[in-house]
Order: structure tokens, then C-alpha cells, then sequence
């Protein structure tokens, strides 16, 4: 990354005598003696470069990197070619802010416009925004896109994300909202307890697809379901597998929501990720954070403006309907430099190949004595299986062959299997489950 060049020293003096003063001290001669600063801070000398290179490696070499990673529950490891970080580590990439000056930040702008094109794309919504934090803060944001006076609780899947669920709750109780759980039935969302929970007082359903134990809901149904009462169903949303399911625009969603990590970001110890949301053309103007929408310029040449930008959410405070003012633009331009470079058939092809690896392997799980595979029906690239032993004996094995395993989870491990995770890792990992198993007995 090139350096920041600063003003120089005669610039410094030059801005000065415009002002009519002779020093920077000037600037602090109201402010009491007794509080300015008249000694170094107390803190430690600086390091040279080389110094602080050596300090961080040291530090990196306690990092565990695994050969094979086995785990999803949310965050994913995919391949990322190349050429994606390539193009997102230009300098005018990284150090851009946002783009409140149109005529100064064309190039920004129009990524963030690309990135909502495809994200609408990509789920058959009509609007998207420049995106939020996270998946999680989308989900719950998405919640109060929905919210009514006279409709002031939330209905979520218990087969929802727990992390998700977690935030979705912070932001309900914030706003003074309810939020209740609509029971799960066989890894799925009950919707005959769906229809008893849609209320009067209901203003929203929230549902993941697929959902936290990797299964395919029946999103359509859910969505018929929903909107016979009268309220707004948002959908939350893998973009993997976004390229060989069903969208959300098809499944009847008003708001579709999800984490953007999977789209060309490692997984990075857990951020920074991004969240990505669309909405029908009626939810549009509830959408949080910025649009960015093409316009033309006064010679008639094409141009990108932040468009629908609700004021509120600077200046109001506790008034505004969302306080999200940032965008996660070089995520958002990650994401789509991603699939610009996957293009659809590519992002088919790496959500194909982890669904067919994950059902490989959960066939090689099957076939081990005391091992059940839990999930029914159709399902994308995680399952869950019961174990003849404890999880954590089964997950130290696996750690000591540099495999990290699954997710414990209540009924026994959440395992995930993406597109680079070959046939011979899942073998071997087979194996060595089948070993721990078979030494139990």
C-alpha cells in the first residue's frame, strides 16, 4: 500500500497566515493550561518495521491453521481465486471512505451499484442495499424493516442460527419488541406451530435456507403461510447456495437477508464479513444503510448518486427506524469482484460440488457402526450426526491429524463439506472417525 503524503511544512504555514495565526498552538488558547499535555504519553517507544514484523509473526505462530476444515455452522471456506484479492488490494480500494461526494467517488460508487445488481440477482429481489455488518445484524435489521405500532412481535425458526437468533434479540429487546420462537419438527420449521403463532400482534417470520442444521425448509410453503395473515416473511439466505436453490423472490419473501462471507472472503478468524439485504420494491424505502442508484450528470453522461438515503438515520437518533450508517464497501466489492470472476455457472459449480461432497461424506459417516446421520429429505452442504462416543473423543482425533472437525451441537456434531475439501480428505477423516468409534465398543 503506497503512503499518505501529508501537507508540508510550508503548506502548514501557508494554510496558517490565511487564518491569521502564526502556530497550531494557536488553535488551543482557550483551552485551559492545566489540562494540556506537556509531557510525552506514557506509552512504549515505537518499533521499527522490522521489529514489529518479527513481534507479529511470533504471535502468528500460535495460530492453529488446519489441512482439512470440516466445520460451517456460518462461516465457510471456499475457494477464492486469485484475482479477487488481486483487485480488492488497489489502494483506491482500501483507502476510500464513504462516498458523500458524488463527483469525487465515481468508482466507488459504481462498485457498491454492481454489487447490488448482482445481489438482486442473485436472490430475484427488485432493491438492494450497500450492505450491513454481518449476516446477523441484516436478520436483525430486516426485523425492523417489518415492524408496525400496532405489530410488535417478531415469529423466528428455532432451527434459526443461534448466533443470529442472539442478535435478533439484542436489537428486538432495544426496540422494545417481542420476538418468540416458532418450534422446529425433525430439523424443520413446524408449520402447523407457524400457523398458530401468526397473531394479530405479528409483524414478521424470519426463517433460514437452508437453515442451522443444514436442511432445505419448505420455503414456499412457509411464505403462503405467512402472508394468509397478513405478515411480511423474510428469508435468510446462504448465497452459496443461493446458485442451485430455489431464490427468495420465488419463495414469496419480502425481505431476503444473509451473510455475504462465503462471497470471496476468508474466513479470517471471524470478520470482517458482510451482511447483504434485498427487498421487494413496496419494502425499498425501508431498507437501512445507503442505495447507491445510476443517474445521469448535467452533460448527460452516466453517474452514480447515493439515492433514498433517509436522513433520519444521521441526525435523529432514537427516532430513526435504523441507525446503520456504514457500509461494508470493500466487502461489498470483494463479493462482487467474486462473482463477477465465478460468474453464475461458476458459483453452480462450487455449490454443486459442496453439496455432493457433504452427501459423500455423510453416506461414509452412515456406514460406520453407531453413527446416524439425522437429516431427512433434501439438504444443502451441512448435516448433523449422532455419535456412538463423545464428540470431543471424536474431534481430538481429528485435530491430531490436522483435521478440524465439526461443530458439537446438542444431538451430536454439525459437519460441513465445501469445494475444497477433496475425496482422499474425506476418506481419511472417515477413517479416523470410524477408528474412534470401533475403540469405544
Amino acid at each position: 500500500m503506497g503512503q499518505y503524503i501529508p501537507s508540508t511544512k510550508e503548506e502548514q504555514r501557508e494554510m496558517l497566515a490565511a487564518i491569521g495565526v502564526d502556530s497550531l498552538a494557536a488553535f488551543y488558547e482557550n483551552v485551559p493550561d492545566s489540562v494540556l499535555l506537556k509531557e510525552p504519553l506514557h506509552i512504549p517507544a515505537g518499533k521499527s518495521e522490522l521489529e514489529v514484523r518479527q513481534m507479529m509473526e511470533t504471535m502468528s505462530q500460535e495460530n492453529k491453521v488446519f489441512g482439512t476444515i470440516l466445520r460451517g455452522a456460518g462461516a465457510y471456506q471456499h475457494y477464492i481465486p486469485s484475482i479477487v484479492k488481486y483487485i480488492t488490494a488497489k489502494e483506491e480500494f482500501v483507502t476510500a471512505y464513504t462516498p458523500y461526494q458524488a463527483e469525487m467517488s465515481q468508482g466507488i460508487l459504481q462498485s457498491i451499484f454492481e454489487y447490488q445488481t448482482m445481489i438482486c440477482d442473485l436472490t430475484g429481489m427488485d432493491t438492494s442495499n450497500a450492505s450491513v455488518y454481518d449476516g446477523a445484524s441484516a436478520a436483525a435489521e430486516a426485523i425492523a424493516m417489518c415492524r408496525d405500532r400496532k405489530r410488535t412481535v417478531a415469529l423466528v425458526s428455532a432451527t434459526t442460527h443461534p448466533d443470529v437468533l442472539a442478535t435478533m434479540r439484542t436489537y428486538c429487546y432495544g426496540a422494545g419488541y417481542e420476538l418468540r420462537i416458532v418450534p422446529e419438527k425433525d430439523g424443520r420449521t413446524d408449520r402447523d406451530a407457524l400457523e398458530q403463532a401468526l397473531t394479530a400482534d405479528v409483524c414478521c417470520f424470519y426463517v433460514q435456507q437452508p437453515n442451522f442444521y443444514g436442511n432445505f425448509e419448505d420455503c414456499t410453503a412457509l411464505g403462503e403461510t405467512v402472508h394468509q395473515a397478513g405478515v411480511k416473511y423474510i428469508m435468510g439466505c446462504n448465497p452459496m447456495a443461493l446458485a442451485v436453490m430455489k431464490t427468495p423472490a420465488a419463495c414469496g419473501a419480502d425481505v431476503a437477508v444473509g451473510e455475504g462471507q462465503p462471497l470471496g472472503m476468508p474466513l479470517a478468524y471471524g470478520g470482517p464479513y458482510l451482511g447483504f439485504m434485498a427487498a421487494t420494491s413496496a419494502m425499498t424505502r425501508k431498507l437501512p444503510g445507503r442505495i447507491v442508484g445510476e443517474t445521469k450528470d448535467a452533460d448527460g453522461n452516466r453517474a452514480y448518486v447515493l439515492t433514498l438515503q433517509a436522513r433520519e438515520q444521521h441526525i435523529r437518533r432514537e427516532k430513526a427506524s435504523s441507525n446503520v450508517c456504514s457500509n461494508q464497501a470493500l466487502c461489498a466489492l470483494t463479493a462482487a469482484v467474486y462473482m463477477g470472476t465465478m460468474g453464475p455457472e461458476g458459483m453452480r459449480q462450487a455449490a454443486g460440488q459442496s453439496m455432493s461432497k457433504a452427501h459423500y461424506f455423510a453416506q461414509k459417516l452412515a456406514a460406520i457402526a453407531g453413527v446416524n446421520v439425522l437429516n431427512q429429505g433434501s439438504w444443502f452442504h451441512e448435516f448433523v450426526t449422532e455419535l456412538p462416543v463423545s464428540a470431543q473423543s471424536v474431534l481430538n482425533a481429528l485435530e491430531a491429524e490436522n483435521i478440524l472437525g465439526g461443530l458439537p451441537v446438542k444431538d451430536g456434531i454439525l459437519w460441513c463439506v465445501t469445494e475444497v475439501v477433496s475425496k482422499e480428505q474425506l476418506d481419511k477423516a472417515a477413517a479416523i472417525i470410524e477408528e474412534v468409534c470401533a475403540s469405544c465398543n
